[in-house]
Parts: structure tokens; C-alpha cells; sequence
């Protein structure tokens, strides 16, 4: 078999998976690949065995083979606007969150490289370097403030080092490597999800109950807001409706002679509004009197019982 046979070979092979998985797992992680070696992409499928697919490919060969299948399954059309960079496929079937939990854990701690860019903002933290006061050049070449500590330099206050999306100089991945600091982490990075069709965010499966039941809340608020501010009722107004209308018609009855069953009480406390106070205060002093009696007792108790004659010896004469 030449040469030309075997790649043409491998392309067929290609696509046919890409396809088979597609029809096979109706949800997939589009994650980046960058900074990922071999090594640590076997780890990462060993983990996924059984919950999980990984598969990497040439964005040309992703493409082709997606528009090719897209005549099957037109929804799959949405992922083409993702093949983009260093891209690959975690295709799923169970609990994308463990998923999620499982591609997180298998993230790598890394150095910071000369010329690469920042993931993530990094901060040098006060602390004592082990470095000899010979080398405080580094720290002055980027302004960090240090002072001299039994033979040490130590950093005096935490230092915004570099930020996120920002190229690491020479000097600051020096700087790091001399603390042991490995600012960054690399692994899978997940970006969106794709369902059924539907495209969203990999955050939206950090959501717990509660966020969703606190989103609902707001939106059902939201949703009385306006059928009260428009005038158009809804389930989520009609209760505040009915409350209005309610006070509206009460505050009739009050001002009038207008009269109906939930206005009498109101009615009869504003004619007469001593009515409604006179047992307040007789409870009030039963109750004084119960907390007054065992006071009382007590006091009797303590009280020194005054001395007979007997006791003062008089009873000896008799």
C-alpha cells in the first residue's frame, strides 16, 4: 500500500468515527488543547473510560466531515463556527458535570514561560524568598519592595505580577522560577457546550437548585411587575391585583357608607376603638398579679420572723 492509499485510508477512518460518535452522543465539550501533551491527554482519557470520548483532529478534516454529515443531521451545523485554534471533542452520554468535575482534576501545574501568555492574573505573595541579598536586582527591576531579614530577601507586601491575557517577560518567569512558583495550570479547557443542538456556556452546569430557583423568583417578579405596570393580568400579577382591588374597595367602604363583610371589623375598630383595647389591659394585670405572687412568697421567706418572749429567755421565770 503506498503512501498516498494509507493517508486517504486514515481520512476515511477519521471521518467515520467523527460520524459515528456524532449520531452515537447527543452532548459534547469543545474544549482547547493548548499546552497539552501526550503524556497528559492519555491520563485524561484513562479517567473519562466508560463516561466519556475524547477525540482531537485537524480542523480541516472536523469541517469536511461535519458538513458531510450535516445532510443526516442538520443541528451538528452549529459546531462549525467552534472549530477554531488548538479545538478537540469530549463527547458524552451521562452526568456532564462529573464530566466537567473530571476534566477540572486532570489539570497540570505549569511555570510561567518567557513570551507565552497569561491565563490567569498572577500575584507574588509577601513572603521570605531564601534568596541572598545579592540578588535584589530582580526584585527592583520590577518594582517589587523588599527588605533584608535575617540574610534574606523578603517580599514586604503581595505584588500584581503580571495579568491575565498578558505576555510573560524574561525577567518575571525568572522571578517565579527562583520562588518554585507554578502560577499556571493546563489541561482540557472547557469553553461550550453542545446539547441537542443547543450551544451554552460549561458555567451553566456549575448552577445548584437554589440559583435556579432564585432565577425563576426573579423572573416571575419580573413578569408581575409588568402585568401591573401595563395593566394586563398574568397568574404571577393576579394576586397583587386582588390585593389592590381589595384595599381600593375597603378605603371605598371606610370613606362612605358603603358596606360589605371584610369591612366591619375596620368599621366598628374606627367607630368605637376602645372596644378592641379593653382586654388588653385586664389580661395585662393578671398577668402582673401571677408574676407578682411567687415575688411575694419569697419575700415573706427572707423576712426575719420577729422573737417571742420565750425566746429571750422571759419564759424561764413563769
Amino acid at each position: 500500500m503506498s503512501g498516498g492509499e494509507s493517508s486517504k485510508q486514515r481520512k476515511q477512518q477519521y471521518f467515520a468515527k467523527l460520524v459515528k460518535l456524532l449520531d452515537e452522543y447527543s452532548c459534547v465539550f469543545i474544549v482547547g488543547a493548548d499546552n497539552v501533551g501526550s503524556n497528559q491527554m492519555q491520563q485524561i482519557r484513562q479517567a473519562l473510560r466508560g463516561k466519556a470520548v475524547v477525540l482531537m483532529g485537524k480542523n480541516t478534516m472536523i469541517r469536511k466531515a461535519i458538513k458531510g454529515h450535516s445532510t443526516n443531521n442538520s443541528a451538528i451545523e452549529a459546531l462549525l463556527p467552534l472549530i477554531k485554534g488548538n479545538v478537540g471533542f469530549v463527547f458524552c452520554k451521562g452526568d456532564l458535570g462529573e464530566v466537567k468535575k473530571i476534566l477540572i482534576s486532570k489539570r497540570v501545574e505549569a511555570p510561567a514561560r518567557a513570551g507565552s501568555l497569561a491565563p490567569i492574573d498572577v500575584v507574588v505573595p509577601a513572603c521570605n524568598t531564601g534568596l541572598e541579598p545579592t540578588q535584589t536586582y530582580f526584585f527592583q527591576a520590577l518594582n517589587i519592595p523588599t527588605k533584608i531579614a535575617r540574610g534574606q530577601i523578603e517580599i514586604v507586601q503581595d505584588v500584581p505580577l503580571i495579568k491575565e491575557g498578558q505576555k510573560v517577560g524574561a525577567s518575571e518567569a525568572n522571578l517565579l522560577s527562583k520562588l518554585n512558583i507554578k502560577p499556571f495550570s493546563y489541561g482540557l479547557a472547557l469553553d461550550l457546550v453542545y446539547d441537542n443542538g443547543s450551544i451554552y456556556s460549561h458555567k451553566v452546569l456549575d448552577l445548584t437548585d437554589e440559583d435556579l430557583l432564585s432565577k425563576f423568583h426573579n423572573g416571575v417578579k419580573n413578569v408581575a411587575a409588568l402585568g401591573l405596570k401595563i395593566g394586563y393580568p398574568t397568574i404571577a400579577s393576579l394576586p397583587h391585583s386582588i390585593s389592590r382591588a381589595y384595599k381600593n374597595l375597603l378605603s371605598v367602604s371606610l370613606a362612605t357608607a358603603y358596606e360589605f363583610e371584610g369591612a366591619k371589623k375596620f368599621k366598628e375598630f374606627l367607630a368605637d376603638p376602645s372596644k378592641f383595647a379593653t382586654k388588653a389591659p385586664a389580661k395585662e394585670k393578671e398577668k402582673e398579679k401571677k408574676e407578682a405572687a411567687p415575688k411575694e412568697e419569697k419575700k415573706k421567706k427572707d423576712e426575719p420572723k420577729e422573737e417571742s418572749d420565750q425566746d429571750m429567755g422571759f419564759g424561764l421565770f413563769e
